[in-house]
């Protein structure tokens, strides 16, 4: 027998290969709507990851200090098996633009076939934030233009500089 889901409890899971602050905003608002928020940073077999998971963890652990009702997990399953795991009924997805309803659509129809019991609460991005990607932040970070403080907490900034240029020297640590 299955334990009962929790409704208070919402999960929202992503690569986060970085977080940045549209998922920031997403954490902060979902932090108010719900008793618990679980951030679960996953593994996408289709991505090759700036940062391993457990970088990634440590991160998002990092920057979500100030709210006191989340926590981070990692996962390796599929989000929905994550959500259900984690005892959650809802699972919090953010939507940027028509093209990310399109795809999050289809997802949540895939979860709730999988999963009945197991709901997806959609959040707007700000209009701010609505233009916000890790992939486009890891490319201006790459070719070294544009303020990424504007996009990425200070330590999330350093973290993915730090990166870039251990991938451009090849060492570790530079």
């Amino acid at each position: 027998m299955t334990k009962p889901l929790n409704h208070r409890l919402a999960v929202y899971t992503g690569t986060f290969d970085p977080i940045h602050y549209g998922h920031l905003d997403i954490i902060s608002r979902g932090s108010r709507i719900f008793d618990q928020l679980i951030v679960g940073v996953g593994i996408n077999p289709d991505k090759q990851p700036f940062f391993d998971q457990d970088e990634r963890v440590e991160l998002v652990r990092a920057v979500i200090r100030p709210y006191a009702n989340v926590s981070v997990r990692p996962f390796t399953s599929l989000a929905v098996t994550f959500v259900r795991e984690a005892g959650a009924r809802i699972m919090l997805r953010g939507l940027r633009t028509t093209s990310d309803m399109e795809n999050e659509f289809t997802m949540s129809l895939m979860n709730l076939n999988l999963d009945p019991e197991i709901e997806t609460v959609f959040l707007m991005a700000k209009e701010e934030y609505s233009h916000l990607s890790s992939t486009l932040l890891r490319q201006i970070a790459t070719f070294g233009s544009g303020n990424l403080e504007k996009f990425l907490p200070r330590e999330v900034k350093d973290a993915l500089q730090a990166r870039v240029r251990e991938r451009q020297t090849g060492k570790r640590g530079v």
